[in-house]
């Protein structure tokens, strides 16, 4: 029997990733919305609602992960569903927001795709977006809905604290991420290092030096998104030549395309500590990695929206 008996709160997946919208209701404790996504044989997407939704609070779970076209439009198809079936509230739960690194004009002529992204959830019809560790935290500002942002560095703390580490130093991999590096520092109890670095070019990182003393310690990086590994592992080989102990990495959320496993594994990292945002394909999944799972967080999240409780308090 469900634990949770409240049948205005629906919470749907689409095929971005399944297993944590599983692990989600499973918390909760009601089952998962009844819902198909299917294509036409042009391709296009159709969604088929095999449910009422009318006057229910909807939580729909999709990250914007590759293919971030497929399940962004996934989502928008999704929202204008649930908004033609009545829907009281419709929420979507966006742990990866994908185009989030476009958030500003870098050039001339450049798009802010961040932004563009939000005006379509918006116009779709969604009330309210929920996701954890944006790139770029003025990414709520693109909305003029709520954004509940969620944060990975306690999840990511609580693991690190249970290894009683000693000697740790937490290392931010370029001068953006200090803030989060102080934030996992905190809770540590540890100091902070900066890596000073150059990129030339795109995906192309110049480690330059070191900020801070790293020698004989355990050195944890910690970055909100790993794609193709290039900065990450660089930091590690850098700290290891400056003297560090061992060195462990983290981020929330695993993007891990092109050459990012190969060098991880060929890297000085110890471990690859990560979440479940994106969903891995086995191939992705190597010894060295642990996945740390955001469904309780993303679930009472959900819980206290629904219930019209603070969501900040989950971080106190």
């Amino acid at each position: 029997m469900p634990k949770y008996q409240d049948k205005t709160l629906k919470v749907f997946t689409g095929n971005a990733n399944p297993s944590l919208a599983l692990e989600i209701v499973n918390h909760i404790g009601i089952p998962m919305g009844d819902a198909e996504f299917l294509r036409f044989s042009d391709g296009e997407i159709r969604v088929k609602l095999n449910e009422s939704v009318r006057g229910a609070d909807v939580f729909v779970i999709q990250p914007t992960s590759a293919p971030v076209n497929e399940n962004l439009m996934e989502i928008l198809i999704m929202v204008d569903a649930l908004k033609r079936a009545s829907a009281k509230s419709i929420n979507v739960v966006i742990p990866y927001y994908g185009y989030a690194r476009q958030d500003r004009k870098a050039r001339a002529r450049d798009p802010i795709t961040a932004k563009l992204v939000a005006n379509l959830i918006e116009v779709a019809g969604a009330h309210r977006m929920i996701s954890m560790d944006l790139h770029a935290t003025q990414i709520q500002g693109f909305f003029d809905i709520p954004v509940d942002h969620l944060l990975g560095v306690p999840i990511l703390a609580d693991y690190f604290l249970k290894k009683n580490l000693k000697d740790v130093v937490v290392v931010s991999p370029d001068h953006g991420g200090v803030v989060r590096a102080r934030k996992l520092a905190e809770r540590l109890e540890a100091p902070i290092a900066i890596i000073d670095k150059r990129r030339p070019d795109a995906n192309v990182v110049e480690v330059m030096n070191i900020v801070g003393n790293v020698e004989g310690k355990v050195a944890i990086l910690i970055d909100d998104i790993i794609d193709t590994a290039g900065t990450i592992t660089l930091a590690a080989n850098a700290l290891k030549e400056a003297g560090a102990k061992e060195v462990y990495a983290a981020c929330t959320h695993p993007v891990l395309s092109g050459p990012a496993i190969e060098r991880i594994q060929n890297s000085q990292i110890k471990e690859l500590v990560v979440t479940n945002t994106i969903q891995l394909g086995e191939e992705k999944k190597i010894d060295k990695m642990k996945i740390l799972s955001v469904a309780p967080l993303i679930g009472e999240a959900i819980i206290r929206i629904h219930e019209e409780l603070s969501v900040s308090k989950l971080f106190d």
